[in-house]
Parts: C-alpha cells; sequence; structure tokens
C-alpha cells in the first residue's frame, strides 16, 4: 500500500544528472506525527502544514518550480526508511494543467519498471532500434574483462579508488582508464538517485553507467546484466567493469532474503561470458551485529552457494600503519582471512562447482589517501570511512587487483575457460 499526499513546491534545491530536490509542505502531516502545538493531524480537525524534502525524477516527471502543486508518495518516509528520506514525486496534483511537455519522438520500446504507473520507455542497446544492435547481436565474449561484483552501492567509488590508485602506483594517468558501471535493479531503479554516480561521472571516475533490468536512466540501457557486460566491452570500450544494485538494498534479516544475493549471480553472468569476475567482499570492523562482522555473511552466501563459477576475491592484508586504524586490528585481519578461507573449501566437500582463488592485496595509507579523494561521499551502512576503513579498502583491494589483471595479457586470462 502506499501512503499518499499533496505537496505544494517551496523552493528547488540541488540538482543533478535526472533528479531535482524540492521543498515542499504537504498538505497534511505523515502518519503518527503530530506537528508541534497540535494533535497528529491537528486537534480542532484542521490539516496543520509539514515540511519535507522531495525529490522529482525530471526525465518523468518534468522540473517541478515554486508554487506547483504535486502528488507525492511518501511511503517510505511515514516509515522513517534510512535511505534518501524523501517524499517522491510522482507528477502534477490532480485538477492541475502543469504536466510536462510529452518526450520527443524516437526509437526505443524497451519498457522499464513495468506495469507500474511510472513505468518509462527507454533506447535499449540492444534492442532491434539501437545502432549497436548489429554490434551486440552476435556478441558472445567479454574478451577477458575483469568484472568487479560487489552487493552494496556504497562499494562503488571505493572500488574506482583502488582502479585509479593502482594506475597512478603503476605510472599510468587514471583517467585513461575507461571503466563502467552496470547497475542492477536491487536497490533503486531510477540512477539519478545515485549522487555517486552522478558525482563519478562528472570528474570522470566513471566513464558509462549501464542500467540493466528494472533499472534505468544510465547512459546505455540494458535488458539483461549480460547485455550490459557486453555493451561495457564492446560499445564503451571500457576496460573494467563494475557491478552492483543501485542505493538502497534491501534486506530481511535472513540468510536468502536480501537483494546483494545477486552478486553471486553477476559472477556467473560474468564467467559466461569468458570475462574475469572479481569478488568484492563486504567488510566490516564496526557493524554491531555479528553476521556483519568482518565478512558480512551476505557475501559468504553470494559466493560460497549461490557462485557456481570461480572468481577471484581479493582479501585486504593492511600494513602496520592501516591495521591500527579506529575500527581495525590484528584480531579483525585474523577473522576475515579466516572467513575468506570458507569460500575455497576443498573440491571433495564443495557445495558447488565454484572454486574461488584468494588473493592478498597489500592495503597501506597510500590507498587510504586515495580513498580520501573520492568526489563521492564514502558511507555505507551510515559509517565514513574514519569509522569503518576496512569496509572501503576491502572493496578498493577489488580494484587494485582488477586493475592488474587489465595489464594480464595471457590466452588464458582473455578467456579463463581456456588452457594457455
Amino acid at each position: 500500500m502506499m501512503t499518499w499526499r499533496i505537496g505544494t513546491v517551496i523552493s528547488t534545491g540541488k540538482a543533478w544528472r535526472g533528479a531535482l530536490e524540492l521543498e515542499v509542505t504537504l498538505n497534511r502531516p505523515l502518519p503518527g506525527r503530530a506537528v508541534e502545538g497540535t494533535a497528529a493531524g491537528g486537534a480542532d480537525g484542521a490539516v496543520a502544514p509539514v515540511t519535507v524534502r522531495a525529490l522529482a525524477y525530471t526525465d518523468l516527471v518534468g522540473e517541478p518550480v515554486p508554487g506547483d502543486a504535486l502528488l507525492l508518495n511518501v511511503s517510505a518516509l511515514a516509515r522513517g526508511l534510512g535511505t534518501g528520506g524523501y517524499a517522491l514525486v510522482v507528477g502534477p496534483a490532480a485538477g492541475t494543467t502543469s504536466l510536462p511537455p510529452d518526450p520527443p519522438v524516437g526509437p526505443g520500446h524497451l519498457v522499464k519498471a513495468r506495469y507500474t504507473p511510472l513505468q518509462t520507455m527507454v533506447l535499449g542497446v540492444d534492442e532491434q532500434e539501437s545502432p549497436h544492435h548489429a554490434t551486440l547481436a552476435d556478441a558472445d565474449s567479454l574478451d577477458g574483462l575483469p568484472v568487479v561484483v560487489a552487493d552494496l552501492h556504497s562499494a562503488l567509488p571505493a572500488v574506482v579508488a583502488g582502479l585509479r590508485h593502482a594506475a597512478a602506483v603503476s605510472g599510468t594517468a587514471p583517467d585513461t582508464l575507461k571503466v563502467a558501471y552496470v547497475m542492477t535493479d536491487g536497490g533503486a531503479l531510477p540512477a539519478a538517485f545515485s549522487r555517486t554516480i552522478a558525482a563519478l561521472r562528472e570528474t570522470g571516475w566513471l566513464t558509462t553507467c549501464v542500467t540493466v533490468g528494472q533499472a534505468y536512466g544510465g547512459d546505455l540501457e540494458a535488458v539483461t546484466v549480460h547485455t550490459g557486460l557486453l555493451a561495457a566491452r564492446h560499445v564503451a570500450g571500457c576496460d573494467v567493469a563494475i557491478v552492483t544494485q543501485g542505493p538502497g538494498n534491501l534486506g530481511t534479516g535472513t540468510r536468502w532474503g536480501y537483494s546483494g544475493v545477486a552478486a553471486g549471480e553477476a559472477v556467473n553472468a560474468a564467467a559466461a561470458l569468458g570475462g574475469r569476475p572479481v569478488a568484492s567482499l563486504r567488510v566490516s570492523g564496526a557493524d554491531p551485529r555479528d553476521r556483519h562482522l568482518g565478512i558480512s555473511h551476505h557475501s559468504l552466501t553470494a559466493y560460497g552457494r549461490v557462485a557456481l563459477a570461480p572468481a577471484d576475491i581479493p582479501v585486504p592484508a593492511p600494513t602496520a600503519d592501516v591495521e591500527n586504524l579506529p575500527a581495525w586490528g590484528a584480531d579483525l585481519t585474523h577473522r576475515i582471512h579466516e572467513q575468506a578461507r570458507s569460500l575455497v573449501p576443498p573440491a571433495e566437500t564443495s557445495r558447488n562447482a565454484a572454486r574461488h582463488t584468494l588473493v592478498d592485496i597489500p592495503a597501506d595509507t597510500t590507498l587510504l589517501d586515495t580513498l580520501r579523494t573520492s568526489p563521492a561521499g564514502l558511507r555505507t551502512m551510515g559509517r565514513s570511512l574514519d569509522r569503518d576503513p576496512a569496509s572501503f579498502v576491502a572493496a578498493a583491494v577489488a580494484g587494485l587487483h582488477a586493475h592488474h589483471l587489465t595489464t594480464t595479457d595471457t590466452p588464458a586470462a582473455r578467456n579463463p575457460a581456456q588452457p594457455a
């Protein structure tokens, strides 16, 4: 069920590609929330105004201006859910005439957010009307493209930072590295919801964003993770691809009821296409929940149970300076390595066909320095780089290893399924 409100725009705020922040006054308070000086809903029956932040996806609903009356979905806001904290603009309120203009007539019949009131039609890179259809029609290999897989969107800027750090150390200009982000639909569907994507694109840290499945709003749109990866390689010409869900993952406190389980499926997709899967570990030294301390149980499930193809799993090997950071320590390092070893059980006891390779990657303070230069904020589960450095270092070392793979050019590297 949805919780609806009518909101009147007071002012506009920050804008980035495809999104506009608004300040709006609601026609009545959110459920269960009293306004100062009144009971909830107004003691005398009058409607008490409440001011909240709203977000308009400008490609869908146009660009509201002060004075506009808007229909808002406030369901997540009313429940106090953390991601975003916005009322979401559905469109002009009933009775208004300020509808956004019709989109220009053009190609594209790929419908995303299908059969919802806000379904949108885009030009898929892999569909028949696309100029790239011929390229992708018979594309069947990533030609050894390194594919870094992570389960949380917050890993994205850290992985890119690791790639750039490795490039700089090797004497390569980081800006020459072409990086694609393949955004899956486990979290937010609109790419415009992510300020991380906007910041990385604006500064050139990302070359392209490919939205796949029901996700939409990337530089390229694709039907599946498979065609999204092929587009990253053959259309965008990228050196590395990163696959993870958009912001706002869905979890239930159970092993299988978690959207990031799809990270294991992304490993399978990369391997099936002749890519080189790199499984980024979700790590924490500060999470109060034991199941997420060290390597999260979600990573152990995704890579140990769901991934049926082998992947390289970079494991941070911190120097003394890094290990002495807050929320780290020798005990955490030991825990991470013990948990990582469970991902490579003896072949006779393995529950699936995957035989992953653990790769110890040294992490020092210079890597932390690079992480601090990220144009996108580093924050995961409400914690910053300083509060939980292990989270971001673990993602960054996956980027370090992926860059190393870009410099490895052997027949086996180009197609891991074939012996050298």
